[in-house]
């Protein structure tokens, strides 16, 4: 059963706007308000601040509230961007370096006490504004990295903000600008021919200057933007319900396509229909597996994803549907995602002034980390773990993004416990005291640190971890145990020796997946602290090229590099599913988009039937 809200919740309708919302709502309404689509996350929403969240919860019902300049055509694949709150794509210049963006004219933010009772119109300044925020060190942004030492000026904003306390606002950054009331402006210090995703992603959609100052450190609790749902209920990790926005623009579907049945059969059902069509979204937060399981066999939700693997077996045995859902009506697609796990190893020599084992560049570092990788039994994870909704890696890039190659296969990679220890045998690490494990070359004790997260799914990878090391002589220990984001706090110091991870692509270039193992992303998302000359000069003539085969090579041998020096097990590629109700319409997830709900629709007669 869904969770259910307690008798006191938040109405985050103000009644100060009230009447505007009533006539807006007369003058024209797209979606229909007898219509709502329920689904349950497993975690819990944190901060509905484009700028400041980090999980995927808060990311998807962002996303649905606020408006980026670009978004992805829902339909093409592969992705494609067009254009969201901006009138067509950005204009580049022939070296990449200069972005310019025109803002639809006549797009409201839904009507907040901060704009003093007038129509506030969305304009260039607020994507200044917004991409601004990014910037400023008090928010301490997850999504700094998509501009820190990107923009022209903006790193000396930032170092001023750091001396004076505070980012001031009003001081122009010379490559961020508007340049009339719908004209923005983007320079960079570098050519950058993948920055015009950045601005289909969440982290840059707009805010209003009046609003975030007039709610201060309580703005994300106070979501006003312009996209096509509003924020009316929130009791925080339990429910939130949204409505279509009643002054949304005059929205109209449209996609190039694709060509498949399920594409075929959204864009007859879509073409040319005014967006959003459903009125009510409803989010519920289950956190355990079954509760969701069973809320949706009984119609609770109208899609659960992904599956949980718990119960992959039995909804999807041999990788079809289990006919006793084909029956009912319930529908499987995939959940498409760019996704990788992996295991990050800490390439510093020492760690808090201690020698950290797996570290380092020499050949016996090398060779112990690819010995790992090898007697890793990554196939027991894909079965036991994941339950077959997963498939074997070669590379950290996942299809879906440019640079990856389905006929690349790694050297490296692979379960093979005799070679692992032909290979530590050959670099000196043997047991000398027979007790069973290794030593170092030098006779020193050999043992690594796997930390992790609190939960049953990694208690069972700590085992498969030991057994798989006690396998070929290696110690392994699971003395650190911390929550997520403690975990990734003390990753980016350079604290953690070795955990298990995963990343899902922001946008659909590899450059997204290559960056966590450039030296500049140390302190940030390169856990494994991997710093690399030769890498990071590829990386770095990569991103002055546009796509194409000449950055792909580049690509190729980064590729390779990380390969050799193993900083990451590179593990598996996620392959989830999404079941969904016979009366859900048009659902499709896309790879670089999160909540597709503007384009939903409900077959109501279907839906009472059931």
């Amino acid at each position: 059963m869904p969770v259910r809200p307690p008798i006191r919740c938040i109405d985050v309708t103000s009644r100060f706007a009230a009447p505007l919302f009533f006539a807006l709502a007369l003058a024209a309404q797209a979606a229909d308000m007898g219509k709502e689509v329920r689904v349950a996350y497993p975690s819990a929403e944190s901060k509905l601040d484009p700028q400041a969240e980090s999980d995927e919860a808060s990311g998807g019902i962002s996303d649905n509230i606020f408006d980026s300049l670009l978004e992805y055509d829902y339909l093409a694949r592969p992705a494609r961007l067009k254009a969201r709150a901006a009138t067509t794509l950005p204009e580049i210049n022939a070296d990449g370096t200069v972005y310019t963006l025109h803002v639809k004219p006549g797009i409201y933010f839904t009507p907040d006490p901060a704009f003093g009772g007038r129509r506030r119109e969305l304009v260039a300044q607020d994507y200044v504004y917004s991409i601004e925020r990014l910037l400023d060190p008090k928010l301490r942004s997850q999504w700094l990295f998509l501009v820190e030492g990107k923009i022209r000026g903006a790193g000396e904003a930032q170092a001023l903000a750091r001396q004076a306390g505070h980012f001031d606002y009003d001081r122009p950054i010379p490559g961020l600008r508007a340049l009339d009331r719908y004209t923005l402006r983007i320079e960079l210090t570098t050519t950058d021919f993948t920055f015009g995703y950045m601005l289909a992603m969440p982290a840059t959609a707009a805010l209003a200057r009046e609003v975030v100052e007039r709610y201060g450190d309580d703005i994300a609790a106070h979501p006003v933007g312009t996209g096509p749902y509003r924020l009316v209920q929130w009791v925080r990790g339990s429910r939130l319900v949204l409505e279509a926005n009643p002054g949304y623009r005059d929205e109209r579907f449209e996609s190039v396509g694709a060509d498949d049945p399920r594409s075929r059969e959204i864009m007859s059902h879509l073409a040319g229909k005014r967006l959003p069509i459903v009125g009510r979204i409803e989010v519920y937060i289950v956190d355990e597996a079954q509760p969701r399981w069973l809320a949706f066999l009984s119609g609770e939700y109208e899609y659960l994803r992904p599956l949980p693997e718990e119960f992959a077996d039995l909804a999807m045995p041999g990788g079809r549907l289990a006919p006793n859902l084909a029956r009912q009506g319930i529908r499987a697609t995939p959940d498409e995602v760019a996704y990788t796990t992996y295991t990050t190893f800490n390439m510093s020599p020492a760690i808090d002034g201690k020698r950290n084992d797996v570290g380092g560049y020499t050949p016996e570092r090398i060779a112990l980390r690819r010995a790992i990788v090898q007697g890793f039994r990554i196939d027991d994870e894909i079965a036991i773990l994941d339950k077959h909704q997963s498939t074997r890696a070669q590379s950290p890039l996942p299809p879906g993004v440019t640079g990856y190659d389905p006929r690349f296969a790694s050297p490296t990679l692979g379960y093979d416990p005799a070679r692992a220890k032909a290979l530590l045998d050959m670099f000196g690490f043997v047991d000398r005291d027979g007790d069973g494990y290794r030593e170092n070359p030098d006779g020193s004790p050999l043992s690594f640190d796997h930390a992790s997260v609190p939960t049953q799914r990694e208690r069972q990878r700590n085992e498969l971890w030991k057994t798989s090391m006690d396998d070929i002589g290696i110690r392994v220990t699971f003395h650190k145990v911390e929550k997520l984001p403690e975990l990734r706090k003390q990753a980016q110091l350079g604290k953690v020796q070795s955990f298990s991870y995963g990343w899902i692509a922001d946008y659909p270039d590899g450059e997204d997946f290559l960056q966590l193992f450039w030296g500049g992303s140390i302190g940030q998302a390169n856990y494994a602290m991997f710093d690399l000359p030769e890498y990071n000069d590829l990386y770095e003539r990569a991103k002055k090229l546009p796509e194409g085969a000449e950055r792909n090579a580049l690509y190729e041998r980064m590729v390779k590099l990380v390969l050799v020096y193993a900083p990451w097990m590179v593990e598996t590629y996620k392959a989830q599913t999404v079941l969904m109700q016979p009366w859900l319409l048009n659902y499709k997830k896309h790879p670089f988009a999160i909540e597709p709900w503007k384009y939903l629709d409900i077959d109501t007669a279907r839906r009472a039937r059931r």
